[in-house]
């Protein structure tokens, strides 16, 4: 069980810690700062779309492809048997469908170019977090494209319509910034679920310092960016 991550709450019961827990919400914070990186770049900023995108990829990310991702896990069952496969299969159904709600409006208004990223994201969000196809999407490369990348041009196709240069140099940046989390996320699990059983030797509680250290630089810079351009365009 992952209850003792470091973006788990210390307090509350355990069912309260795995459900804040289940949001990774450090990570879910850098896909949401990656959509107002796509948003702030539009000349015009539509502040209702703005918050449609992050409310959009709260409850699609945030909750409804995290609990996908504990069905779809094949290496543990990291929150245990806290959440039963029922719960978990309503939360991403009920969040899912939810932030599709919220998108289609705009879709079918200001905004049809956003078909093409909601069609890219909705594959991603089953193909990678259910590691459909022999996981072959359950890749770094992909999870940068799907978490990294799309969500720039999804804020930024929301507000404009439009795809610019700059967006697509943003959203390169923001692929290589997810890259970074993840190459760095993946060996961290792997040392804390070797160290699950027994105490961890002097390297490798090192190296889980080191991981995690880069983790939470990241994820804090990365959302302090977002918050950053989102108040410099508000008191424009």
């Amino acid at each position: 069980m992952r209850l003792n991550e470091w973006f788990v709450p210390r307090f509350g019961s355990p069912r309260f810690r795995a459900a804040v827990g289940l949001l990774f919400l450090p990570y879910t914070g850098m896909v949401l700062a990656f959509t107002a990186f796509g948003a702030m770049l539009a000349e015009v900023v539509h502040w209702d779309r703005v918050a449609a995108i992050l409310t959009i990829y709260f409850l699609a990310l945030g909750i409804g492809a995290h609990a996908l991702d504990a069905l779809g896990s094949r290496e543990t069952k990291p929150w245990g048997d806290i959440f039963s496969k029922r719960q978990l299969r309503l939360f991403a159904f009920v969040s899912v469908a939810t932030a599709y709600a919220i998108g289609i409006p705009y879709m079918l208004g200001p905004a049809p170019l956003l078909w093409w990223i909601a069609i890219m994201e909705g594959f991603f969000l089953l193909a990678y977090n259910l590691e459909w196809f022999q996981g072959r999407f359950h890749t770094d490369g992909w999870f940068a494209l799907s978490w990294g990348a799309l969500p720039v041009l999804a804020g930024h196709v929301l507000q404009t319509n439009s795809i610019s240069f700059a967006a697509l140099l943003v959203a390169a940046a923001a692929g290589a910034l997810s890259l970074v989390e993840i190459t760095a996320s993946r060996p961290y699990k792997r040392l804390k679920r070797s160290t699950a059983s027994g105490p961890a030797s002097a390297t490798e509680r090192v190296q889980m310092q080191q991981l995690q250290s880069i983790l939470q630089f990241v994820s804090l810079g990365v959302i302090l960016l977002g918050l950053g351009l989102i108040a410099w365009r508000w008191t424009e």
